[in-house]
């Protein structure tokens, strides 16, 4: 199994404050649902490190990012992370979530590790004064779902990193033709994508 630690973006800076990371998960996990049951005793690779490899995808110009459904903060929180810990481009980074209780959790998570967000409390299809270059989405629906609520937040040149599983090619299958599709192998997950979609100009 590849071991992103080993990577030129996380340092033991960057390992350390995404351990701490992974301790608040375990500790606020009674009383809000972050992750499954059956994947709280991987947190680091089944979520922290799978939410990490998009960072390498993010394009060298990106400003802004949308992160939508952030639930426990994977991916959107720990790109912020690593942004933070690289001095990455990102200067505004989005983290949507419509559970109250969720957003207290990404609050009190990006305030013990120091880092940027801005954490909305609201349901993705009730914002559209925002644009970003990059947005990002694990575990909340469908390509073509993803896709429609990622919408009002394109630029001409954004790029939409989603991280999908074994239905990826049924799902890409129900996709307009004017999307232009690269696919890359999960790190973390055999059977794993991460899917990157921009509109054909």
């Amino acid at each position: 199994m590849f071991h992103m630690e080993q990577s030129y973006f996380m340092t033991d800076e960057t390992i350390a404050a995404l351990k701490k990371y992974e301790q608040l998960v375990q500790k606020w996990q009674k009383a809000v649902n972050l992750v499954s049951s059956a994947s709280l005793a991987d947190i680091w690779q089944r979520h922290i490190l799978d939410s990490a490899q998009i960072y390498t995808y993010l394009p060298k110009t990106a400003e802004t990012l949308v992160d939508l459904g952030s639930g426990g903060g994977f991916p959107g929180l720990v790109l912020a992370v690593l942004n933070k810990e690289n001095n990455g481009p990102l200067k505004e980074i989005y983290l949507v979530e419509s559970d109250s209780k969720k957003c207290v959790f990404l609050t009190e998570v990006a305030r013990e590790l120091n880092v940027k967000v801005h954490v909305l409390n609201e349901r993705i299809e009730n914002i559209r004064e925002i644009q970003s270059d990059v947005i990002t989405s694990r575990a909340l629906a469908s390509i073509k779902d993803l896709v429609c609520y990622a919408r009002p937040f394109l630029k001409s040149d954004s790029v939409m990193l989603f991280l999908k599983g074994e239905s990826v090619e049924t799902e890409l299958q129900e996709l307009l033709p004017h999307y232009k599709v690269k696919m890359y192998p999960s790190q973390t997950d055999k059977k794993g994508k991460i899917v990157c979609i921009t509109e054909e100009n």
